[in-house]
Formats: structure tokens, C-alpha cells, sequence
């Protein structure tokens, strides 16, 4: 009998003490990784971030007055023209029946009644941008059609959450990237914000026409874009990443490398404005200050061939 117990303290003992060794194991593997970042200044901005479709402001079809046949287009797309200018040329009906006849009869009777029974001229009502011309010469065309298509100017119609809504304001700043340029990014200034909601995917939005502050070369009818509204912007101001800030109830903080070298000081923070990567310091730390960033270490579990309970041992 005295031999069982003695053999089950040991046990005990054994399973004590392999436990500690394997919370000293872990958390040695579990430790955490620091990293010194020093600040500097830069630029920051607070934005709100949507998508939309670039479309004409206004959109003109030109429509021929009567039914005929187009004789010749003189315009092209993506073409500028001006008030009052001849986009076309077309010939009603019955002078397309005259002048068919006439070509049957020799070249002075078809020249006489291209003179005598003159074709109709399609002009331009304002200065605009050809956007559409695809009616070839000799094609028959209704009053129903639209031979040409003006825009007088290209911009980009943004979808914002009703949630957002309340901070895009009249004449604010944007940018806009096309997702067939991203690289480009157009400098562009809020125009006209719509007063009736839509429901899209049941989510409310509303409309804001972003207005290019130049013409882009890259616009085109059609074309998706992410349209980024400006709410706050700041040059030279003192950044600290937001991955250094750390935030305790009420109270925010980082820690501190001392210039003197020792422990890293807790450091409370007053901070202005943020982004998704840094956020302004305005008070708390100083240029050239180096902060701590603290990131837990995680490592995979070591196994061995055998292990998992679900998998067959090896003999």
C-alpha cells in the first residue's frame, strides 16, 4: 500500500511540474515583438470614400426634324465643337427619292437638283463633346433618332450613404481615380448634391455630382470611379502611427524610448485628427521622439508525425 501512494505522488509531481514547464515554454514562444518608430510630420487627411459612374452633366441627342437619310457625318467622337456648327448633313425623304432618280438620268440632272432641292444641315445648340457618332452615310434615319449625342461636360455621379451624407458640403474638395487609370488622381470639387434619396440594395444613398476642376483626357461615358470627399486635411503637422496608440478607458497613450536610453515611459496623448494609417499628436510626444510598438508573437504549435488523434500512428 505504501508503495501505490508513494508511486502516485511521484506521478502528481511529474504532472506538476511538466505543467510549469509548459507555461514557461509558451510563454516564451508567446512573447511579444517590439518595433522603434521615430516621428516625423507629414501630411493627412480625413476622407470619406465612394464609388460612382462618370456621365454627361447634360446629355443632347440630335435629332433629325424630319424622315430621311444622313449624307455625311463631319464631326467625330471625342471631337469639341462649337454653337451653331454643321454636325451633319441629311436629305428628306422625298429629295432622296429626287436625287436617286436623278443619278439614273447623268451627272447634270443629279447636280441640278442637289442645287435646286438643298439638304438639311443638323447643327450643334451649344459648345459641347461629341460622346456618340456611330450613323454611318447612307443610313436611313426617323425624327426618332438621334444622329449625333453632345455633352458639354463629362463628370462623375457618386452614390453616398445617408450616413455620410451630412458632411459632403457644396464646393468641397475631392479626388477622383478611375478604376480603368488608377494611378491618375483628378482633382475635383463637389457640384450639385441631390435632395431625393434612392435605395440601393436596401441601403439609402444620394446622389453628388463631383465636378473635375480640368478636363481629363481619361474620362469616357460609363466609366466606374472611387470618388474620395475631403473632410479635413493638415501639412506639417506631427504623425504618430496608429498602431503605437493605445487607448485605456478615457485615456489614450504610447510608450516612449528615453533619449538617455531605459525603459519605455508611458505617455498620455492628445490627438486631432486620424486616417486609417496615423493620426495627428497634438500634444504628448515631440519631433524626432522614438515610440515603442508592442505586437504579440504567435507561432504554430510544433508537431510530430503521430499526434493528431485523428490520424494513424506511425509504428
Amino acid at each position: 500500500m505504501n508503495k501505490l501512494k508513494l508511486f502516485i505522488i511521484l506521478l502528481v509531481i511529474l504532472g506538476v511540474g511538466s505543467g510549469i514547464v509548459i507555461k514557461l515554454k509558451s510563454k516564451k514562444e508567446k512573447g511579444e515583438v517590439t518595433k522603434e518608430i521615430v516621428l516625423a510630420a507629414g501630411f493627412i487627411r480625413t476622407i470619406i470614400s465612394t464609388t460612382g459612374t462618370v456621365l454627361p452633366k447634360n446629355r443632347l441627342e440630335i435629332k433629325p426634324p424630319v424622315n430621311g437619310r444622313i449624307e455625311s457625318i463631319l464631326v467625330k467622337e471625342g471631337e469639341k465643337v462649337k454653337k451653331g456648327q454643321t454636325l451633319a448633313w441629311m436629305s428628306s425623304t422625298e429629295r432622296a427619292a429626287l436625287l436617286d432618280a436623278a443619278q439614273g438620268q447623268g451627272e447634270e440632272q443629279l447636280k441640278y437638283w442637289q442645287e435646286t432641292y438643298k439638304p438639311i444641315p443638323l447643327l450643334a445648340p451649344i459648345d459641347a463633346e461629341v460622346i456618340v457618332a456611330t450613323v454611318q452615310p447612307g443610313q436611313t434615319v426617323t425624327s426618332a433618332d438621334a444622329v449625333v449625342v453632345l455633352s458639354d461636360q463629362l463628370i462623375v455621379r457618386a452614390q453616398v450613404d445617408e450616413t455620410d451624407i451630412g458632411k459632403v458640403k457644396l464646393g468641397q474638395d475631392a479626388v477622383v481615380s478611375l478604376d480603368a487609370y488608377p494611378e491618375a488622381s483628378i482633382k475635383s470639387v463637389v457640384g450639385h448634391i441631390y435632395y431625393e434619396s434612392e435605395t440601393v440594395n436596401n441601403v439609402t444613398i444620394y446622389k453628388v455630382d463631383v465636378i473635375p476642376q480640368e478636363a481629363s483626357p481619361y474620362f469616357r461615358s460609363g466609366m466606374n470611379a472611387t470618388i474620395d470627399f475631403i473632410i479635413q486635411s493638415k501639412d506639417n503637422v506631427l504623425l504618430i502611427p496608429l498602431e503605437a496608440v493605445q487607448k485605456d478607458k478615457d485615456e489614450v497613450y504610447c510608450f516612449v524610448k528615453p533619449k538617455n536610453g531605459g525603459e519605455p515611459v508611458k505617455t498620455q496623448l492628445k490627438l486631432g485628427i486620424s486616417d486609417d494609417k496615423n493620426s495627428e499628436v497634438a500634444s504628448g510626444v515631440s519631433l524626432s521622439d522614438t515610440v515603442i510598438v508592442k505586437a504579440k508573437k504567435y507561432s504554430l504549435p510544433k508537431s510530430s508525425a503521430g499526434s493528431n488523434p485523428f490520424m494513424p500512428g506511425r509504428r
